[in-house]
């Protein structure tokens, strides 16, 4: 390869990235200092997912150098953790995003999952909702999957009650990942993992168990990888996530990304309203009415007292 070739990056380690190449082959390949300066503040500048340019390593031979990022369709973005200026990029150029999420062992909350739309619809990006572990569910958990279905079926999330363990719904699940580039995100613990070693022999993701302590999982993936499980059909696990903070979204648009909300704009009597507290407004009359559900607009109120008011 003398000169620059395109490939598509499977898996990321923070400092090396496997990239496909056209002709199929793999390389593990370096980023060119250039790309961090990109207007784009994140800690990782190459996602899974990315489109990318390698040139071959002449000083370290059976490698590659990425010199170019191809403009990305989108990508899915977090806060990062240690950089609070900074972004930490999940994926890019996918499909559909799916979130794994459990009623208790761990315990998912309605915010959590609010915050993951919000960070897909920011870019239209279709989400699925998997809830598994339907094989523990007691009564009052059923009773409350059938409001998640609801709440969230309302505004056009498909969401599945399924059991990983179990084998329960995974075939109705399977077909949907046909022909798509889907990304899987959720806490430590969901199932992630074993549900990404039944889609293909040769994914083999290490499982590890819920701590009984506060109920929460135990991190097994330390990257986010790329598998594909036939030809056009290809899924990302990505770290387990304890929180999902936003970033680059201003508190006046906010509300955009709440597909329920958005349904209402410029039906508000004033033109800036927050939908906190004023008077005729058309958010805070829905949720009243019904038409809007209260914990959606609870996740909209905690997520407005941490966005970027700087915008």
């Amino acid at each position: 390869m003398s000169k620059a070739e395109e490939g598509l990056v499977f898996k990321s380690t923070g400092s090396w990235y496997k990239v496909k190449m056209n002709d199929g082959s793999f390389l593990d390949c370096r980023v060119r200092g250039k790309l961090k300066l990109s207007k784009l503040k994140t800690t990782n500048p190459v996602a899974v997912g990315d489109k990318v340019k390698d040139t071959l390593d002449e000083q370290h031979p059976g490698t590659g150098i990425i010199g170019n990022i191809l403009p990305r369709a989108n990508f899915v973005i977090r806060k990062s953790v240690h950089k609070t200026e900074h972004g930490h990029l999940l994926a890019a150029n996918i499909d559909q995003a799916v979130m794994m999420a459990t009623i208790n062992h761990p315990k998912t909350s309605f915010g959590f999952i609010d915050r993951y739309l919000v960070s897909t619809e920011a870019y239209r990006i279709p989400s699925v909702l998997l809830i598994n572990k339907s094989d523990l569910h007691q009564p009052e958990d059923v009773a409350l999957v059938d409001e998640i279905k609801a709440v969230y079926g309302d505004i056009g999330v498909k969401t599945y009650a399924i059991s990983v363990k179990r084998g329960v719904g995974l075939e109705i699940f399977a077909r949907l990942l046909k022909n798509k580039i889907t990304l899987f995100a959720g806490h430590s613990g969901t199932g992630k993992s074993t549900l990404m070693n039944t889609l293909h022999a040769d994914i083999n993701q290490d499982i590890g168990e819920v701590s009984t302590f506060a109920n929460k999982g135990v991190h097994t993936t330390t990257f986010a990888e790329m598998f594909e499980i036939e030809n056009g059909t290809m899924v990302i696990d990505t770290p387990g996530i304890k929180e999902l903070g936003l970033i680059d979204i201003g508190n006046h648009e906010l509300s955009d990304y709440f597909h329920d909300m958005r349904a209402l704009l410029g039906k508000c009597k004033f033109n800036n309203c927050s939908h906190t507290h004023e008077p005729e407004c058309a958010v805070i009359d829905a949720v009243e009415n019904g038409d809007i559900a209260y914990s959606r607009y609870k996740s909209y109120l905690s997520m407005l007292e941490n966005v970027d008011t700087r915008r």
